[in-house]
């Protein structure tokens, strides 16, 4: 097949990291890939030589990159890339359109739509779609009730959609009322013979080499979506009872309110933001307890590649996907969101007795990169039997 594959830029969290992982693994398995990007950002991504990069052309792009500096307008930059899209599929002609995560998927829809091409289009559902209205209670159900009407409208116009979790597709169900046949689950491809190259090389930091005190790792954005300030709190309740360092590797807007916590708490010669880092497998594999305090997910990746590290976990049972991956809290606790004191005394417990390495690794296993390419190959196969004709116009696309 011809896949087009359509992500928001090749760069960022784990969405696109899963894109760029099946994006190499069709083209490895014989398939010509397009990975059709709106961000131009591909320096020093290493991509199999099927996987061809297109980036979108919009009169608009430098105009929004400048002003983006300053305000965050990525969700208008996205939505901007319907007509280019288009275009793309009109010139084009792949075979099927797979959308590689949620924040892109209405965009890949209505650009299916008004392309008027025969593609089938598959939506991933990368994230939980419901998650965040939350945390606008003021606007909540009017939120919801808007959240459920576009999709409920608009997903359906897609072939099919995949999700990343159980919790997701029940999720992506109710908002939409969509059949079980309609959506299908498969676990995020994370784990490969990459996790053990990339865990084994050094960390250069006084707090891995010190092994007298253990060090508490979490790994992803500084956002709200993470709840970085439970696990701060959850740390000073830690750091009350006995020695440890916590360490946070990403990189984000909430930076200054999470130092600012810190400080408060007098955590600043024993926590530490350090920023993006290219490998934080190798931290993972050195750590004692790898902690994940989001207060909603889709399948966070960064569980799996703990486990694949050996390194303990403890997550947030949040919505969704911490509860499957730790089948329930037999591979690693799971805590209310937003209990820092459940979530300490979940912390200081593994530190206190470990869970076997092997078993941490065995759960690992059901996550391979093999496993799940091959189970959205499936997936894209079928919607492009079902069509049964050449890709090309047609008024009802």
């Amino acid at each position: 097949m011809r896949i087009a594959l359509f992500i928001y830029s090749l760069r960022g969290g784990g969405a696109q990291q899963r894109a760029l992982t099946l994006a190499n693994g069709f083209a490895e398995r014989g398939h010509v890939v397009d990975l059709v990007v709106i961000a131009d950002d591909n320096t020093g991504i290493a991509l199999h030589s099927g996987v061809q990069v297109v980036v979108l052309k919009q009169g608009w792009r430098y105009f929004f990159q400048r002003l983006n500096r300053r305000i965050n307008l990525r969700g208008l930059f996205t939505a901007c890339a319907i007509p280019a899209l288009a275009r793309y599929l009109q010139d084009e002609h792949p075979e099927v359109l797979l959308s590689g995560a949620s924040h892109v998927n209405l965009v890949a829809t209505f650009a299916r739509r008004f392309s008027k091409m025969n593609i089938p289009l598959v939506l991933r559902a990368s994230n939980y779609p419901s998650g965040n209205i939350r945390w606008w209670p003021p606007f909540e159900q009017a939120i919801h009730r808007l959240l459920r009407w576009t999709l409920g409208v608009v997903y359906p116009w897609a072939d099919h959609i995949i999700a990343v979790s159980q919790g997701v597709a029940r999720e992506v169900q109710r908002l939409t009322g969509l059949p079980d046949h309609r959506v299908t689950t498969i676990y995020n491809p994370v784990v490969g013979p990459y996790i053990a190259r990339r865990a084994a090389q050094p960390v250069n930091h006084v707090w891995v080499t010190d092994r007298s005190v253990p060090l508490i790792i979490a790994v992803g954005r500084l956002t709200v979506q993470k709840d970085y300030p439970t696990l701060i709190r959850a740390f000073a309740r830690v750091r009350a009872v006995r020695a440890a360092h916590l360490v946070i590797l990403g990189e984000g807007r909430q930076r200054h309110k999470l130092e600012k916590l810190m400080h408060e708490l007098r955590l600043d010669t024993d926590a530490a933001l350090l920023g993006h880092v290219d490998n934080p497998l190798a931290w993972m594999s050195k750590a004692a307890v790898l902690v994940l305090s989001s207060a909603w997910e889709g399948l966070p990746g960064v569980l799996i590649e703990a486990l694949a590290c050996g390194c303990p976990v403890v997550s947030t049972d949040c919505p969704s996907g911490p509860h499957e991956i730790l089948e329930g809290g037999i591979i690693g606790p799971l805590v209310p969101v937003h209990d820092d004191r459940a979530l300490a005394a979940a912390i200081l417990k593994l530190l206190a007795a470990p869970p076997a390495r092997a078993k941490l690794l065995r759960r690992a296993e059901d996550f391979r990169i093999d496993a799940g390419v091959d189970a959205y190959l499936r997936v894209l196969a079928a919607q492009v039997a079902a069509r049964g004709i050449s890709p090309g116009p047609s008024s009802t696309a």
